[in-house]
């Protein structure tokens, strides 16, 4: 397929050109390459990571990690931080980078689910593990060493998302609603939007890529809240916790994430917009960017200002 050209910051001139494939036969592969980074994960001079098990109802059970820098005292702050993959692909190397950079610099423990992955696990089961993690940090806060009052969500795309609906989850289910949300270039179910008609070749992720993901992930829309997998079409977005949303300026999900922005603005909920310029989908991944680190200074901010400066 020939490609448009766009005018792609330097910085990320390597990824221009890259798109995961997503065949039946390639996914596995890419499935079982990444898989094995998390059990790699080992504590450092910085910081500790410890292995947890938590229930995800009928009898199945996710693993996680902990993150929790050294010398960090009392009950903490806690981000429960879901990883991006299109609900189809294990966290990737920068991931759990960012997962530790996040728990230094913000001075909070982060938990880091591994929720089931399609097309074994359609939806609803991602919201559902991930929602049960999040219920499952702030029940056992105690036992984590962690506030559950000071307790926030995160995700990159597919897991931006999830954050998203964990908080419509909390809300519905009478579990306290997390601290904050960060939802970095989110899918939230703009799936109209200018964005997703506009860019349908882009590199990491595009509407064609979308729709493969979609094949692999909505098996059968019906099988739980529509919302669960489009919160920008939720009823009202009143109540929810401040938010901080980052898009990527040559992606598909760009306007999902500015749509979702505004929508939680027409609610009443405190939310900062980081459009990001010359970046695309999963820009992220080059962790020494100027951009990334500009980014992350201002991902890093959000962090501090919900859980409280000092803390």
């Amino acid at each position: 397929m020939r490609r448009n050209e766009y005018p792609i910051h330097p910085d990320f001139r390597a990824w221009k050109h890259m798109n995961p494939p997503l065949n039946k036969v390639m996914l596995p592969a890419i499935q079982g390459l990444l898989r094995p980074l998390f059990d790699r994960e080992r504590s450092s001079g910085d910081m500790a990571v410890e292995r947890k098990t938590i229930p995800v109802g009928g009898g199945a059970s996710i693993r996680a990690l902990l993150y929790a820098p050294k010398g960090l005292e009392g009950s903490a702050p806690c981000l429960v931080d879901y990883h991006g993959g299109g609900f189809v692909l294990p966290a990737a190397p920068y991931h759990y980078t960012l997962a530790r950079e996040y728990a230094r610099r913000a001075r909070c423990k982060v938990l880091f689910p591994e929720y089931r992955l399609a097309p074994r696990h359609p939806f609803p089961t991602a919201p559902e593990d991930c929602f049960a993690a999040y219920a499952w940090a702030v029940a056992n806060a105690a036992e984590l060493g962690t506030d559950p009052a000071r307790t926030a969500v995160a995700g990159d795309s597919a897991g931006g998302e999830l954050a998203a609906v964990v908080c419509l989850m909390a809300e519905e289910r009478g579990v306290p609603m997390p601290r904050g949300q960060m939802l970095i270039y989110p899918v939230t179910g703009a799936e109209g939007s200018e964005s997703r008609r506009k860019y349908t070749d882009t590199p990491m992720c595009n509407s064609r890529d979308m729709e493969k993901y979609g094949r692999y992930y909505l098996r059968d829309r019906a099988a739980g809240k529509h919302v669960w997998s489009a919160p920008v079409d939720a009823e009202s977005l009143a109540g929810l916790p401040p938010a901080y949303i980052e898009t990527a300026e040559f992606d598909c999900l760009r306007d999902d994430g500015i749509l979702y922005a505004r929508r939680l603005d027409q609610s009443g909920v405190s939310v900062e917009l980081n459009n990001t310029e010359g970046t695309m989908h999963g820009f992220d991944i080059v962790l020494d960017s100027p951009i990334v680190r500009a980014c992350a200074d201002r991902r890093i901010g959000f962090l501090k200002r919900i859980f409280g400066e000092g803390m």
